[in-house]
């Protein structure tokens, strides 16, 4: 791409990410004046204004965080169509809600986040854009199947690499890479053990996988509820943020000491006690305490699942 394609490009692209900003500043002041007539409690019983508070106050937060970072990359498709993708769906109501920017966990947003050049995805163009503010800095492109064009599609990643770190962790919602996604969309109903060494993002994964499953299981997700578990209060204070800057705030944090309401633990190991517990021998040790502790049921012990209610004896 030629210089002169290039800026006319950049002004194109500052031009629709300027409108999807005149959007959600239009959205966000609806809500706000959603919120506040329900505070001024107009109709309705104190369980349903509450009610409505309560949703609407999610909402105006939900649309106040999406303006970091509301629009972060673009694809081109072999037909020729765009797809803009970013951290919360904008759609034109005026148009049949056409979608212009797609949430980041909405299915047809995947692409942006697993198409390589080996499997494009139908894909023809992935655009990163590099955002100061609401301004749209500058692009790269990854381009497939030789089309004229330029960039990598590692320069986004490289430059949240070297981004200036702050107190504590950021969303990379950005810069998702093929694997991590591929955890974070995982389509298992059942326990997901995420592993890796120190630093390899295993946090900031499952977090965002808490964030997904919210977007697409909201319903019964919200109704179970979520609870993060941390090793300590520094240690959930520094992973606090990223949550709330995807606009997901129904999840609670807690230490293991925290768990049971009313009880605090505040007594700590002597250094040989903790060398223990964080070696893989405890594993023999709880094995041992938990198979002392099994009772078969002298009565039928009834298990509600999903659609069916499983009774386990003593027999089974």
């Amino acid at each position: 791409m030629s210089n002169e394609g290039y800026e006319s490009e950049l002004r194109s692209e500052r031009g629709y990410v300027a409108g999807l900003y005149a959007r959600l500043d239009a959205a966000r002041a609806r809500a706000q004046e959603e919120h506040d007539s329900a505070l001024r409690g107009n109709g309705g019983t104190a369980v349903e204004r509450d009610v409505e508070v309560r949703t609407s106050a999610k909402q105006v937060k939900r649309l106040h965080v999406a303006d970091n970072g509301l629009c972060f990359g673009r694809l081109d498709d072999l037909s020729g169509d765009r797809t803009y993708v970013g951290r919360i769906g904008i759609f034109d109501e005026e148009n049949d809600y056409e979608p212009l920017l797609l949430d980041w966990r909405a299915p047809a947003s995947r692409a942006f986040y697993v198409a390589t050049a080996a499997t494009p995805d139908d894909v023809r163009r992935r655009r990163q854009f590099h955002t100061r503010g609401r301004q749209v800095i500058d692009f790269t492109d990854e381009v497939f199947g030789g089309m004229d064009g330029g960039g990598t599609g590692d320069a986004a990643l490289l430059a949240a690499v070297d981004a200036p770190r702050g107190d504590g962790m950021r969303d990379i919602v950005a810069t998702v890479q093929a694997e991590q996604d591929e955890i974070i969309r995982l389509d298992h109903p059942g326990v997901l053990v995420i592993e890796g060494g120190p630093g390899t993002g295993k946090t900031v994964v499952a977090l965002h996988r808490v964030a997904y499953l919210l977007y697409t299981q909201r319903e019964r997700i919200e109704r179970n509820g979520v609870l993060v578990v941390g090793p300590n209060p520094a240690f959930l204070d520094h992973i606090g943020r990223v949550l709330p800057s995807l606009g997901e705030s129904d999840v609670v944090f807690v230490t293991a000491g925290d768990l049971v309401p009313g009880l605090r633990v505040t007594a700590e190991d002597a250094p040989d006690v903790t060398r223990f517990k964080g070696s893989l021998r405890i594993l023999d040790v709880l094995a041992a305490a938990i198979a002392d502790r099994q009772r078969l049921p002298e009565q039928p012990l009834p298990i509600e699942l999903a659609d069916v209610t499983v009774r386990i004896d003593a027999e089974t």
